[in-house]
């Protein structure tokens, strides 16, 4: 007698490869950089702004906003007021990346943000939707 329905999609499962998750096509760098004293220096906010495609000063704002410390750039390096655990800015800019960086439509980090006056506008290059939004920085 042949194999029934069930028995033969069991069979098919088992046979399947294996299923490996999928990296996201977007990753946010972690922070690289150490505590001198009461400060802390980061050494690749750069690359970090680059990889979001943001400028510098933009994430350097919020970030010095959201920690509640002073930020000041020398050269390549950032240097903040205060002493930060790496874990809490990796915090702060994942929530950057989140309001400033995915959209909130197709959830893709193809954006361009723009500002005129106080206000940004927020333009997906992968899905078109665009809104705006007054500064908080």
């Amino acid at each position: 007698m042949p194999p029934d329905y069930h028995q033969l999609l069991k069979q098919a499962k088992e046979a399947l490869p294996e299923i490996n998750h999928a990296e996201e096509r977007f990753q946010l760098p972690k922070v690289k950089g150490h505590q001198q004293g009461t400060k802390t220096i980061i050494s690749n906010l750069h690359q970090i702004a680059d990889a979001l495609h943001r400028p510098i000063k933009h994430l350097l704002k919020y970030l010095s906003r959201e920690l509640a410390t002073t930020a000041e750039q020398v050269n390549q390096l950032i240097i903040f007021g205060s002493k930060i655990p790496a874990s809490k800015i990796n915090e702060k800019l994942q929530s950057y990346a989140d309001e400033f960086v995915i959209c909130r439509e197709c959830h893709k980090p193809d954006t361009k943000l723009s500002k005129e006056g106080d206000i940004y506008y927020f333009k997906c290059q992968a899905c078109g939707a665009r809104y705006t939004f007054t500064s908080k920085i």
